[in-house]
C-alpha cells in the first residue's frame, strides 16, 4: 500500500472540553492556589484522555520532554499528541499515524492588544489581508491560531521569528497549507467552536494531487 493511502486514512481525534463547569469548586480559592489547582486538573485531563486512547494508564511520570521542550511518551514513539487551554476550554489532538501534532485555541471575546501583536507576530502578507478586511478579529485570530498550531506541531514553539512564518490563510476557507525553511511544510484546519477559534496542524509533503487531509473527528465530553 502506498504512502499516499495510509495518510489518506490517518486520523486525527480532538477531544474538547469545557473548563467553566469543572473549576466552579476552585472558585473560592487565593489566585495561586487556583493557579495551581486548575494547571494540576489540566494535566490530569490529558493524562486520563490519553489513557483512554492507548488503553492503559498515562501518568506524568510518563512523559520526557524534547530539546525544546515538547513533550511526548518515550513508550509511544509513534503516537502524536498536543493538548492546548484556553480560559474556559481544554482541547488534546491525538493520531496513531501522526507524530507531528500541534493545537491550539483562543476564544474569539478575549481582549488583545491586536495592533502591537499584529506588528510582532504578522507576516507582511498577512497584515496586509487584515487591513483588507477591515481588521476582521476572527481573521486575526485565524492567522494567530494557526501560527501557535503550526510551531508547536514542528516543536519549536515560538522560537523562530513569526513575522517570518506566512500562513497563508485564506480568509473565505477554513484550511491550507504553509511552508518554511526552518520547518517545512505544514497543514492546518481551522474550526469555530463555543465562541472559540480551534486550529489544528500537522507536518505535510507536497504531493502532484494537493492537499490531503486526514479523517479529523471532535468528540466533546459531557
Amino acid at each position: 500500500m502506498s504512502k499516499g493511502r495510509l495518510f489518506l486514512k490517518s486520523i486525527i481525534h480532538i477531544d474538547w472540553i469545557a473548563l467553566a463547569p469543572r473549576l466552579r469548586h476552585l472558585q473560592d480559592l487565593d489566585r495561586k492556589t487556583y493557579i495551581q489547582q486548575r494547571k494540576q486538573l489540566i494535566y490530569s485531563y490529558r493524562n486520563q484522555l490519553l489513557s483512554d486512547q492507548l488503553n492503559q494508564p498515562v501518568q506524568s511520570s510518563n512523559f520526557a520532554a524534547t530539546e525544546y521542550g515538547k513533550p511526548y511518551l518515550p513508550a509511544h514513539p509513534d503516537f502524536g499528541f498536543n493538548h492546548t487551554h484556553s480560559q474556559n476550554f481544554y482541547a488534546l489532538a491525538t493520531s496513531k499515524h501522526i507524530q507531528n501534532l500541534g493545537i491550539d485555541i483562543e476564544e474569539l471575546n478575549r481582549k488583545v492588544r491586536f495592533e502591537s501583536m499584529t506588528q510582532h507576530a504578522f507576516h507582511p502578507e498577512e497584515l496586509k489581508q487584515w487591513q483588507a478586511l477591515d481588521y476582521d478579529p476572527e481573521y486575526w485570530f485565524k492567522v494567530w491560531t494557526t501560527k501557535e498550531a503550526v510551531l508547536k506541531a514542528s516543536g519549536l514553539g515560538i522560537r523562530m521569528n513569526l513575522n517570518e512564518l506566512n500562513t497563508q490563510i485564506n480568509p473565505h476557507q477554513d484550511g491550507g497549507r504553509c511552508e518554511h525553511p526552518e520547518i517545512g511544510i505544514y497543514a492546518y484546519q481551522n474550526y469555530i467552536l463555543a465562541g472559540c477559534m480551534l486550529t489544528v496542524a500537522w507536518q505535510s509533503e507536497h504531493s502532484c494531487k494537493g492537499l490531503r487531509f486526514p479523517a479529523i473527528q471532535i468528540h466533546q465530553a459531557v
